[in-house]
């Protein structure tokens, strides 16, 4: 099968192209999509780009082996490449990472591969999972420059077996990681040296699980993960799941465990590049560890003619070693350590799946969220603070409506955004603590024209919606060329600066595009064997 589908919006467009063959025993599922946004705009009036502009390609092929018996057997391999930047509207890539005019500029490559083999064995079933990925990055956020490498090579072996009521999965796997980039991350300690010392990372692991069936309405899982990590050590990750069904119609969900993640702050926070703030790192970061536990009901009801899919979620997370970036104690500093206490983001999220009888599907979703962390203060006093940029409810809902004879159908899709706590530059800032609740809406209709051909357009951001205070502080002085600081390093409150800021973008919490049209159409082509 052949798809084509092409797009545009104000200065936006995207093509799609997919391709299924088979020759022989090989089927190849090979895709491509090309993306350009290349209008900027500045509806704002703060002199920045209201969203990045880009330029990004990328491609993806499958190859699929028919074997004896199904086993699997699959190669795959992806490449993508972006040109992204966003920043003051006369910028263009000559000014880049000078001190004339800001911009974000990102040059990312990326490339993988990827395989599957299932051993030609009897009895249990043996997998061999493999990759191989590649991610360069050439960046400039104003003046700083971040250059950074990743390679990733990754094995795993599997072996399943079912044995009475008894579902057992064991497996080893290996990851390499090669990392290294121009930041202290990955600095060899002497100022006299030219060359970083490159993080390589090992990370042997092995892990069982055994699925328990005790009959058709009780399922217990239980898992245990050690993974040996040669520069953080020992990671030992048990999980617990039990699943009971009263019927089919009602089904319960308990899952329980705990994890760890290790931070590189540079390539997972670009907050720790923009801007005018000094990044500080107080301490060497240690892994995140979570303990986690998640309680589910789904409910299927028929209400007449509809059908109505009910799904319930409590969930709780409790974080140690929790790195988050301190925007509040230093208005010039950019703060990142180990919490010295712990976090917690725990919630409820309910959603409902309505199929009616005649040709409308609604679907609804809400969610409260309490995201925290509580720890010490210099006075050594315990206190819970609310987590930046995280709202406390949010909503979504998708409405669709199809008009079979007359091959239309209409989607009206939305999200509904609670207030989210906001960075501020210190005591004097303008600008509102707390962003106001908001909502982004769209709508899309599809004409089809006959088998191959459907034609598609809409509006996004029904409401134009865009955030009403300045997302930038002093936007015009980019790198505080203007601002007068005091002897402690702080800025001064001055005639021309009375509220002691800097530049600073980390303010945002909404896109700041408006409303905005699209058109598209897309083209099938269905193709035979050869």
């Amino acid at each position: 099968m052949s798809a084509d589908a092409f797009s545009t919006g104000w200065g936006e467009h995207n093509v799609d192209l997919a391709l299924k063959t088979r020759v022989g025993k090989v089927t190849s599922l090979l895709g491509a999509n090309g993306f350009v946004y290349d209008s900027p705009r500045d509806a704002n009036g703060d002199g920045f780009t209201d969203i990045a502009l880009a330029k990004r390609i990328s491609v993806f092929d499958k190859l699929t082996l028919a074997r004896p018996e199904n086993r699997v057997a699959s190669l795959a391999a992806r490449y993508l490449y972006e040109d992204r930047w966003g920043g003051q509207m006369q910028w263009s890539p000559e000014f880049r990472g000078g001190d004339s005019l800001y911009a974000e500029s990102i040059y990312t490559s990326r490339a993988e591969v990827i395989s599957a083999y299932q051993l030609p064995i009897r009895g249990p079933q043996v997998m061999l999972s493999t990759s191989l990925n590649t991610h360069n990055q050439n960046s400039v956020y104003g003046t700083t420059v971040y250059k950074a490498q990743q390679n990733i090579a990754f094995g795993q072996l599997t072996a399943a077996h079912t044995a009475g009521h008894h579902h057992l999965l064991l497996g080893s796997a290996l990851r390499f990681t090669y990392f290294d980039d121009n930041t202290p991350a990955t600095a060899t300690g002497d100022t006299l040296a030219s060359k970083n010392a490159p993080q390589r990372i090992w990370l042997p692991g092995i892990f069982m699980q055994d699925e328990l069936r005790f009959n058709s309405r009780h399922t217990l899982l239980l898992g245990l993960r050690y993974d040996h990590n040669s520069y953080h050590g020992s990671i030992f990750t048990p999980r617990l799941n039990y699943k009971f069904s009263p019927n089919d119609r009602q089904t319960f969900r308990l899952s329980m465990g705990n994890g760890y993640r290790v931070v590189n702050v540079f390539t997972e926070d670009h907050a720790a590049l923009t801007g005018a703030r000094t990044v500080v790192i107080r301490n060497s970061l240690r892994p995140e560890r979570s303990y986690n536990a998640n309680l589910n009901y789904q409910r299927l009801l028929p209400i007449g003619q509809s059908l109505l899919s009910f799904d319930a979620s409590a969930f709780y997370t409790y974080f140690t070693n929790k790195i988050t970036p301190d925007y509040t104690s230093d208005p010039t500093l950019l703060i990142y350590d180990n919490l010295r206490g712990h976090a917690v983001s725990r919630g409820l999220t309910l959603n409902a799946d309505l199929t009616f009888g005649f040709p409308l599907t609604a679907i609804l979703g809400v969610t409260a969220l309490d995201v925290y962390q509580v720890s010490a203060d210099a006075s050594g006093q315990t206190r819970k603070q609310r987590q930046l940029l995280t709202e406390r409810i949010s909503g979504t809902f998708a409405l669709s409506y199809r008009f079979a004879a007359a091959g239309l159908s209409v989607d009206y899709t939305g999200n509904v955004y609670g207030p989210m706590r906001l960075p501020l530059l210190g005591a004097l800032d303008p600008r509102p603590a707390s962003s106001p609740a908001f909502s982004i809406q769209n709508i899309q209709v599809t004409k089809r024209l006959g088998d191959k051909l459907e034609v598609y357009g809409g509006v996004k951001n029904l409401l134009n919606f865009r955030p009403t205070s300045a997302a930038i502080a002093r936007a015009f002085d980019p790198f505080d060329k203007q601002v007068q600081f005091d002897a402690a390093g702080q800025p001064a409150a001055t005639a021309e600066n009375p509220n002691a800021l800097t530049f600073d973008p980390s303010y945002v919490y909404a896109s700041n595009q408006g409303i905005r049209g699209f058109l598209g159409l897309r083209y099938t082509v269905f193709g035979g064997q050869k």
